[in-house]
């Protein structure tokens, strides 16, 4: 590997220590309602986002809000040495994207058939540190 590539991997690698990352695949909602509650906390600080998540009555809330606590507790094992308060965690980045697809058929009247499409999403939680004073 070349000098410029390897430092460029060490600059890389040193940015991502402040970011964590959690995932949500094959999530039985659809994309679209996900979104709606996922707008709310998108670029809140995380206790913030917290009690808004807690606190949203919608049912995609709940599972964001397990995202959330697994995204900062991913944060803690890259960092054991920094605390969540003075980090400052912001949710950085939040991505919605359809899965895969349930496709079923309900009778409809004259032997026809109507399709069914039970759809799904991904979720993609990036949470970062706006306070970068760990070393």
């Amino acid at each position: 590997m070349g000098v410029r590539k390897r430092e460029r991997a060490e600059q890389m690698k040193e940015a991502k220590k402040s970011l964590a990352i959690a995932k949500l695949n094959n999530c039985p909602t659809s994309p679209r309602k996900m979104r709606i509650v996922a707008d709310l906390v998108r670029g809140k600080d995380v206790e913030q986002a917290l009690y808004i998540l807690k606190f949203n009555s919608k049912e995609a809330s709940r599972r964001l809000e397990k995202l959330l606590l697994s995204a900062i507790s991913n944060w803690q094992a890259k960092n054991e040495d920094a605390s969540v308060e003075e980090a400052e965690l912001f949710v950085q980045e939040i991505r919605v994207d359809g899965g895969s697809m349930l496709k079923r058929l309900r009778p409809a009247p004259q032997g026809r058939a109507h399709r069914i499409r039970k759809r799904s999403n991904h979720v993609t939680m990036v949470v970062g540190a706006k306070n970068n004073t760990q070393s």
